[in-house]
């Protein structure tokens, strides 16, 4: 016989980030509302002159053993994308206050995705092979550069026996793995779910990759102000990394242990350009119909949201492609809300960049504060929204919209709202 399917209400009540702006989530956001950049000149590999992009998004300080007890010789066998998101795994499960040791551990999952995975643990063993011969390759290159590597480690460390996933929809992962993981809680597969996505990508392979699709901004003698959403002079996104896990969990389960609550998931969409490999067509109609399903998802109407944190990555096809949809879908109301683009605090972090959005989209709620767009001097053409310039803006966010879309055509928007009560 068919299963009925109640759908349950799903909260947040754990956050954790490593970011380039801040390794713990206090640092993290006061950075964001400083407007302070991540950005600088590239320290993961040597450059020169001849490389036309020469900074990025790197993350600094990063200690596995003081971030996570993680000792020199277990981080040896972890890529750099999964060790930060190790870490973001470990200060959101220490924010929820679980105790992971005791309970239904079949009832607690994980859903931790990235776009590229370990592309440094690539790197250095091809060179090995090169020089030495196959004999120089670590054994553990393979479980070092799996995509799904991080949510393998965190299910380990946790005891995680529930759902084990991860996705791999590039700039769209983060938020695809919270939504993956939101609709598992709301149809009664799991009780708990440690979610978001993980990258460590500053390696010479990836910034000269997308340096010849001319993806990336060359502003080289200022890097700082390189990452400029919705601006007339930008010219590339820039490259970061990092990563982001959240607690979601069930709203009874939460509430019969006094969990604290950060915000609640209220809508996940997604849908497909089914138009170009790394370009969305200048309507945005992937765009439209992630945040139009997302809404619907949620029971809300457009003018329920105040807040949109934007995929906003400075460059000049997707600002305008997210801008039109956002006009498209909410009319009148487009100029009533707040849109910012967080990206020109701490760049592009590719599959972690929709969980580290995901975070600030939800202080942003809890705070009633909204993070501001920095570098945004001359706004371009049709760029004529409240986009947070240059300074954060106090306002109640009752609905926000988080907005996550990658290269393949992957478009995924979430709803988040204020905790329940």
């Amino acid at each position: 016989m068919p299963r009925t399917i109640t759908l349950r209400r799903v909260v947040v009540t754990g956050l954790g980030v490593v970011t380039d702006v801040g390794l713990d989530v206090p640092s993290f956001w006061k950075s964001l509302l400083e407007g302070r950049s991540g950005i600088g000149p590239i320290t993961n590999f040597p450059t020169s002159p001849d490389w036309p992009t020469r900074f990025g998004g790197e993350v600094k300080g990063f200690d596995p053993e003081k971030h996570m007890g993680v000792d020199g010789r277990e981080a040896k066998r972890m890529d750099r994308f999964c060790l930060y998101g190790l870490g973001a795994a470990v200060e959101a499960a220490r924010d929820c206050g679980i105790d992971f040791a005791t309970g239904d551990f079949e009832r607690r999952g994980v859903a931790i995705g990235s776009g590229i995975g370990g592309i440094d643990t690539i790197e250095i063993n091809h060179a090995k092979l090169i020089e030495g011969g196959p004999r120089k390759v670590s054994p553990f290159v393979v479980p070092r550069l799996m995509v799904n590597a991080c949510a393998g480690q965190t299910s380990i460390r946790f005891n995680l026996q529930g759902a084990n996933i991860a996705t791999a929809t590039a700039c769209a992962t983060g938020s695809h793995a919270i939504g993956a993981a939101y609709q598992m809680i709301q149809r009664g597969d799991a009780d708990v779910m440690l979610a978001g996505g993980a990258e460590g990508a500053i390696g010479p392979v990836a910034v000269s990759a997308f340096s010849a699709m001319k993806a990336l901004s060359t502003r080289n003698d200022d890097p700082q102000r390189a990452s400029r959403p919705f601006d007339k002079d930008r010219d590339g996104f820039v490259l970061a990394e990092g990563a982001a896990v959240i607690v979601l969990e069930e709203l009874e389960h939460a509430q019969r242990r006094g969990a604290r609550i950060h915000a609640e998931v209220l809508g996940y969409g997604c849908s497909g350009d089914a138009y170009h490999i790394a370009a969305p067509d200048d309507q945005g109609s992937g765009a439209f119909r992630s945040m139009s399903a997302a809404l619907r998802d949620a029971g809300l109407n457009i003018q329920d949201v105040d807040y949109i944190n934007a995929h906003g990555t400075s460059t000049p096809l997707g600002d305008k492609a997210e801008v039109t949809a956002v006009k498209r879908l909410f009319g009148s109301h487009a100029g009533k809300l707040a849109m910012s683009s967080t990206k020109s605090v701490t760049g592009h972090a590719l599959g972690a960049a929709g969980g580290i959005e995901s975070v600030a989209t939800i202080l942003a709620i809890r705070e009633g504060v909204m993070p501001p767009t920095i570098n945004l001097d001359n706004p371009d053409e049709g760029m004529d929204l409240n986009f947070v310039a240059h300074q954060p803006q106090q306002r109640a966010v009752r609905h926000a919209i988080n907005n996550s879309f990658g290269f393949g055509g992957h478009n995924t928007s979430l709803v988040f709202g204020p905790r329940p009560g």
